[in-house]
C-alpha cells in the first residue's frame, strides 16, 4: 500500500487531485485539522477536505482520511464524531507535526513527550465514532529524541489506533537528511497493527531501502510525490517508465485551474511556482519554465508566459 502525505501549504485538495490522477496512491491523508476549545463547523472540515462531499474520494477516486491535531481528549472526540457524521474514509490523528507555532499550543510532535496523554486522546476519538470508522495515527520517532518512540506507539495501538504511520525523524531533525528507516523496526516488531515508514523517499530505490530497514512493506510518500508525480507508479513496477513532462502539463492545467478558483489571487502564482519549485528536481522542462516564470505574479501573465493561454477569466 503506497499513501499520500499532508503537507500543510503544498500538499492540498488541489494537489491531491492532480497526484492521484497519475495512479499508483492506494489513499491519500489531509492536511490537518486543527482542533482547539470548540466544535468545528462542517464547512471547515470540507474546507480542508473538500474530498468529503465527493464520497471521501478525489476526482480520481482514490479514499482521503481527515487528520484532526489537537491535545484536548474531550475536545478531539467530539469533533471526531461530528466529522464522523460527514462519512470520511477513516479519522487520522496528528502526533507528528513539527511546526513550532503548532507544537507551541501542544498538538503535533510535541505531544510524543507524553505518551499518557496521546493514549486518551486516541482512546476518547476511537470511542467517539462508529466501531467501522478506521482510526489511524501519524507520529514521529520523538520531539527532541527518540527515546519514547516505542512508549508512544505502544500507546496509539493499546488505545485503539488501527494503523501507524511513522516519520523516521524527531521533530529535532525536522526534515533534514536523513531518515531513520531502521529505528521504525522495532516498532514494526512490537505492534500487531499495520505499519506504514515515511521520511526522504524519493526514488523508487529510496523506497526499496526503506522497506528493507523498516521492515515495513506499505509506504507514505509526500515531498517525494510532489518532484516526481510517477514516483507510486515506479515504486511499483521497476519496469515503469518516468511520467513525461508532456503527461504532466495536462494535470498542472487540472491543479492550476484549482488555484484559480480557490486560492486568493495575490497566492495564485505562487502556488505554481511552488510546484515548479519542486519539479525542477527531476524535470530539466521545470527549471526552464521555473526560471522563466519565477519573477512573474499575476495570474493572467503566468498562465499566458507558462500553459500559452489568453488569461483566464478570474473566478468569482
Amino acid at each position: 500500500m503506497i499513501l499520500l502525505a499532508p503537507m500543510e501549504g503544498l500538499l492540498d485538495h488541489m494537489l491531491r487531485d492532480a497526484l492521484t490522477r497519475v495512479g499508483g496512491i492506494d489513499r491519500c491523508v489531509s492536511e490537518f485539522i486543527r482542533i482547539t476549545d470548540m466544535l468545528m463547523p462542517n464547512r471547515v472540515f470540507t474546507r480542508i477536505v473538500p474530498e468529503l462531499l465527493n464520497g471521501s474520494r478525489t476526482a480520481a477516486g482514490v479514499p482521503v482520511r481527515p487528520q484532526l491535531l489537537g491535545s484536548d481528549p474531550v475536545c478531539m472526540a467530539e469533533n471526531a464524531a461530528k466529522l464522523a457524521a460527514l462519512g470520511p474514509e477513516g479519522i487520522d490523528l496528528n502526533f507528528g507535526c513539527p511546526a513550532k507555532c503548532v507544537n507551541r499550543h501542544r498538538g503535533g510532535a510535541v505531544l510524543l513527550d507524553e505518551p499518557e496523554l496521546i493514549a486518551r486522546i486516541v482512546g476518547a476519538v476511537r470511542r467517539a465514532v462508529p466501531a467501522h470508522l478506521p482510526v489511524s495515527a501519524k507520529m514521529r520517532l520523538g520531539y527532541l529524541d527518540d527515546s519514547k518512540t516505542l512508549d508512544c506507539a505502544l500507546a496509539m495501538v493499546e488505545s485503539g489506533a488501527e494503523e501507524l504511520v511513522i516519520h523516521a525523524r524527531t521533530k529535532a531533525d525536522g526534515y533534514k537528511p536523513p531518515a531513520y528507516w531502521d529505528r521504525i523496526a522495532a516498532v514494526r516488531a512490537a505492534v500487531q497493527v499495520p505499519v506504514i515508514a515515511n521520511g526522504e523517499i524519493w526514488t523508487a530505490a529510496d523506497a526499496e531501502n526503506c522497506r528493507a530497514q523498516s521492515q515495513c512493506e506499505d509506504l507514505m510518500v509526500g515531498r517525494g510525490m510532489v518532484a516526481d508525480p510517477g514516483l507510486a507508479l515506479a515504486i511499483r513496477s521497476a519496469a515503469a517508465l518516468p511520467l513525461p513532462w508532456a503527461q504532466l502539463l495536462p494535470l498542472m492545467e487540472v491543479f492550476w485551474g484549482q488555484v484559480r478558483r480557490h486560492v486568493e489571487t495575490r497566492h495564485q502564482a505562487g502556488r505554481l511556482k511552488q510546484w515548479l519549485n519542486y519539479l525542477k528536481r527531476r524535470y530539466p522542462e521545470a527549471e526552464q519554465a521555473y526560471w522563466r516564470v519565477r519573477t512573474i505574479n499575476e495570474p493572467g501573465q503566468l498562465e499566458l508566459e507558462f500553459f500559452g493561454w489568453a488569461p483566464i477569466k478570474e473566478a468569482a
